[in-house]
């Protein structure tokens, strides 16, 4: 299919994709959002227990791209990978809404079912429709085009993403909440799930409109990938072994290497890229090269997991009423969402050329900055996250000493605004930031593979943040008796230390990313 001639912009078929995410963050924010609720009041979990299981669910969700995207990539297409993802995601989202109809009858254990099976669909339905999406660009390795062009377009199709992704997670945060919290969990999971179904119905309707890349390395998947991880393997154990010689470097990244080239020395069709005996071991030593960052921007992500889980139940123990309208807490994470989508116009037409008078450069500030920027909020944030709590505390204990009941010594839980906003406007610098370093620092035929990387940083971040709050439990409870910092008791629970606790374990990584940051090469992987 020919592509449409368009100079500036973005495609119908791309913003078709960005209207179809937007539809599935809606979906997935109306069940993630208000979780923490519906498994301590409905499923009756402790808050910690709560916490670690969605963050251990929203882990495990965030790392199965990096399967898929083999799949997508190696094996399949993305538009395969989208389309039997897309139908496994709407099962698990059937299945919880009719455990949530019968949860009377079910046991408990049963509920992660369901939810599981929505992280397997999602593991291979983002990452592919994404990638999916940025291939639909003009922009192809054969066109005549700069590659600030080529930079340009994808950052205003990254930037326009996110956008769009924004909207449908505020609406899924505002009005799935206080459904769910109102009218019922079964209303409150039906309209995700039709939602959903209704967005991959569109997707198909708008096949015609798509552009199938084909991939270089469709014919030779499981040799790339083998011969990839076995130069890394053997990268990483020279390093540690500090082999004297370079040539037994070489010798041994030639014998990786031999089989692959006589595999397909015949084929004339390959890219001359691909035909070279560097590109294994660059891919190899790209992927370890973004490894230090990858690993500095955990705890961003643990961070980054705190508005679904004790941002929420703290707004629990604050006054959540106006009058006899009560405000679900979850409702707040829309307040990110908000700050997102008001920021993000602003991004291009006020910030970069703000950032130009200082840094003097035509894009303001680079991708790496850009991170950087953001994590140092979302520092900021859990600051004031704390110092609210310990005003929230200290409010409670005037009160305690003058013999007031708690209902009566609760802080208003729009104090928790300025947390959430700060959080938002950090999404808009480092999310936006790593979608872009990560799809553009990996070879073309990666892409998928690329953006996967960029999700697994808060799968393994989510995993993080559930053994910080073991390691919480065990260090600061009392001989077993209760959960030290992360008591369920409002009185008692001391989550400013915790939140403390994570704004100094984040200070550290943002030091040694801003080290790591000036060190390190661009690569030229993305123009391949």
């Amino acid at each position: 299919m020919a592509l449409e001639k368009r100079s500036t912009g973005l495609g119908k078929s791309c913003v078709l994709i960005i209207v179809v995410a937007s539809v599935e963050r809606f979906a997935y924010k109306g069940v993630a959002s208000n979780l923490v609720t519906y498994l301590t009041d409905v499923v009756k979990m402790s808050t910690s227990s709560a916490a670690k299981s969605i963050s251990t669910w929203v882990g495990l969700t965030s790392m199965l791209p990096l399967v898929s995207a083999i799949l997508a990539d190696s094996y399949w297409d993305r538009y395969s990978t989208i389309m039997a993802s897309s139908l496994l995601y709407v099962m698990g989202l059937v299945g919880l809404t009719l455990w949530a109809l019968l949860c009377a009858r079910m046991p408990a254990s049963s509920l992660f079912i369901p939810l599981y099976l929505i992280s397997v669909g999602q593991g291979g339905y983002n990452p592919s429709l994404q990638a999916f999406g940025a291939d639909q660009l003009e922009i192809e390795d054969n066109l005549p085009c700069s590659n600030e062009d080529k930079t340009s377009k994808k950052s205003l199709f990254f930037q326009w993403w996110y956008f769009g992704i924004c909207g449908g997670s505020l609406l899924g945060n505002s009005t799935m909440s206080y459904i769910q919290d109102t009218l019922g969990w079964g209303l409150g999971f039906a309209i995700p799930t039709g939602a959903m179904a209704m967005s991959v119905a569109c997707f198909l309707c708008g096949a015609r409109f798509y552009v199938h890349k084909q991939l270089k390395l469709r014919n030779r998947p499981k040799e790339s990938i083998v011969q990839a991880l076995k130069a890394a393997a053997n990268y990483i154990i020279n390093r540690k072994l500090r082999l004297p010689s370079r040539d037994d470097d070489v010798a041994e990244l030639e014998l990786q290497e031999k089989p692959l080239r006589d595999d397909f020395s015949c084929s004339k069709a390959l890219d001359t890229d691909f035909a070279t005996v560097d590109e294994p071991p660059s891919v190899t030593k790209t992927i370890l090269r973004l490894l230090p960052i990858w690993t500095m921007l955990l705890m961003f992500a643990v961070i980054f997991q705190q508005p679904a889980t004790f941002f929420t139940k703290q707004g629990m123990m604050m006054k959540h009423n106006i009058g006899n309208f009560v405000i679900p807490p979850a409702m707040l994470q829309s307040s990110i969402t908000i700050s997102i989508i008001l920021l993000m116009p602003l991004y291009d037409k006020l910030i970069i050329p703000f950032l130009r008078v200082f840094t003097r450069d035509e894009n303001g500030i680079t991708v790496l900055q850009r991170i950087g920027i953001g994590m140092c909020l979302s520092i900021v944030g859990m600051v004031v996250a704390a110092l609210v709590e310990s005003k929230r505390l200290g409010i409670i204990k005037d009160g305690a000493a003058e013999s007031l009941s708690l209902k009566n010594t609760q802080l208003s839980i729009f104090w928790l605004l300025p947390q959430y906003i700060l959080l938002g406007i950090s999404d808009v610098f480092t999310v936006v930031g790593m979608q872009e370093f990560f799809y553009m620092q990996v070879p073309t035929t990666m892409r998928t593979i690329g953006i996967a990387l960029y999700l697994s940083v808060f799968g393994v971040g989510s995993f993080l943040g559930a053994l910080l709050i073991s390691v919480v439990e065990l260090t600061t409870g009392a001989n077993g008796k209760n959960r030290g910092w992360l008591s369920d008791d409002a009185r008692e629970s001391r989550l400013d230390n915790y939140y403390w606790f994570l704004a100094v374990l984040s200070s550290i990584s943002f030091l040694i990313f801003v080290n790591l940051s000036r060190c390190y090469q661009g690569s030229n992987a993305s123009e391949k």
